[in-house]
């Protein structure tokens, strides 16, 4: 395995995390033994896990929350948006950072500080300290995401790297739907504040496990320095752009906060963008952007997950405001979805590295375009095996085909080097797409006006079908296969 700095299991085979002896180490061939690969794929797993249910979970919480804390209709926005702010806003500076200070390390500190911050937000005695709190939770997430990428890319290669993140992957996609059905399920059997608390063991595990099994194939970058004046204009551009999409339901096109806010956030990320360019030692390298696949593939991002994240929040609006469903059987109703993605996840990433990414990544999004275009046609009292499953069946199939090797084609056009960044700017364009496209087509649901309405559902599935099908056409004529040679 390729170890930077000197150090890593190449320079030192008795030594795993921290300094503590790794068992895990085979010494009859190089490399890590299956055991190690697979502690390693365990623990960024349980750690991405708490991040993706944190993002979901709250909001099955928040008639309870206000019950017991109050602070009324605001108070319940910013408890879900101060996580996905500051989640979305910081996300790139902790890829940037993984790859500076290691990251094993920066996978770490971000668990660690997770958990912390969870027992926080379960301890919070108002609502503003919960809206506090929830923005601790965020940042630990900005770290420990892209880290947990960056660790697999730097602990596999070739097919195997593929399978590895398709696992990631389909777990993340199992631990974001299964936020909502947590979240019912501990809020029936005891209090709100368990939603917060159950992250607290999972993170203690994760810590226990990377110390103790995952490797430090890279421990960072000797002699680079944190690039603060990059990070702040990063964070505070894509910081007032979130904030702007977040207030615009409330408060309007019309409110001059709101334009100020997305106007002068995109003025921080021109100079950002202006700053990296000549910075001595940027935060972002903007040569990973003339490799082709990677400007390609996070172009493809953007339509890809402003589409999906549509889709979702709409589409459990409309089994819950009109059809009459509950919040749980909303959550069940795309559990099929996860089950099929959870099982072809791991083939897509891993058939993916070895024939090429091209086919993939034009097929998925045409093949989830067109489920969407079938859900656009769906009554207001539908019945769930012939109105819905089908539909979501493809869907499920089409995304399978669609994010592993996505992700996958990031983080090999970076390299082990650069994963970590890599992985933190698609992980900020999915964000910043999923606020965009949930703002600009949630206004064409509510048909001009405040509540979700049939023709606006089925409006806004047909541009959601296009978000998706373009992404499709994108790969189509953007993305190239490797030659053989130049394959991971």
């Amino acid at each position: 395995m390729p170890t930077e700095g000197g150090g890593g299991i190449g320079s030192n085979p008795d030594s795993g995390c921290g300094g503590l002896p790794s068992p895990d180490y085979d010494r009859t061939v190089e490399g890590l033994s299956r055991r190690a690969k697979r502690f390693t794929i365990v623990a960024t797993v349980l750690g991405t896990s708490i991040v993706f249910v944190d993002s979901t979970v709250v909001n099955v919480a928040l008639p309870s929350i206000q019950n017991d804390l109050g602070g009324g209709l605001a108070a319940q926005q910013w408890i879900v948006d101060a996580y996905l702010l500051t989640l979305g806003s910081l996300i790139l500076v902790g890829g940037s950072l993984g790859d500076i200070y290691g990251e094993v390390r920066m996978f770490t500190i971000g668990v660690v500080s997770f958990g912390v911050a969870s027992a926080l937000c379960a301890a919070a005695p108002t609502a503003t300290a919960l809206i506090v709190c929830r923005g601790l939770q965020g940042v630990a997430g900005a770290l420990l995401t892209p880290a947990s990428l960056a660790i697999l890319t730097s602990t596999f290669s070739g097919p195997e790297r593929g399978s590895a993140i398709g696992t990631w992957t389909a777990w993340s996609g199992i631990s974001f739907v299964t936020g909502p059905l947590l979240g019912g399920w501990l809020i029936g059997a005891w209090t709100w504040r368990a939603i917060f608390l159950i992250n607290v063991p999972v993170a203690a595990l994760t810590f226990v496990l990377t110390m103790r099994h995952v490797p430090r194939v890279s421990r960072g970058r000797k002699g680079v320095g944190v690039d603060y004046a990059g990070a702040a204009l990063c964070a505070v551009g894509l910081g007032l752009i979130v904030t702007g999409f977040i207030e615009e339901p409330r408060r309007g096109w019309d409110d001059p906060l709101v334009v100020l806010a997305i106007v002068l956030g995109v003025a921080c990320l021109v100079g950002f963008v202006v700053y990296e360019s000549r910075a001595p030692q940027p935060m972002l390298p903007l040569r990973l952007f003339s490799r082709r696949n990677f400007s390609v593939t996070n172009l493809e991002t953007f339509a890809v997950y402003g589409g999906l994240a549509a889709w979702s929040f709409l589409l459990s609006l409309f089994l819950q405001q009109l059809a009459g469903w509950t919040p749980l059987q909303a959550g069940l109703a795309t559990v099929p979805v996860t089950v099929v993605m959870f099982f072809l996840s791991r083939l897509a990433g891993r058939f993916s590295m070895r024939y090429g990414p091209r086919w993939f990544m034009t097929a998925g999004p045409v093949i989830a375009g067109l489920a969407v275009l079938g859900l656009a046609r769906i009554p207001t009292d539908p019945q769930y095996a012939v109105d819905l499953l089908p539909a979501l069946v493809v869907l499920a199939v089409g995304l399978s085909l669609t994010v592993a090797p996505l992700t996958t084609t990031v983080l090999s056009e970076a390299g082990p080097g650069d994963a970590g960044i890599a992985s933190g700017v698609n992980n900020a364009v999915a964000r910043v797409a999923g606020l965009m496209a949930i703002a600009v087509i949630g206004v064409v649901a509510a048909g001009g006006g405040d509540h979700l309405t049939a023709s606006g559902f089925r409006d806004a599935m047909i541009l959601t079908a296009v978000l998706l099908l373009a992404g499709g056409a994108i790969g189509a004529a953007g993305i190239r296969n490797p030659s053989a040679a130049g394959m991971p």
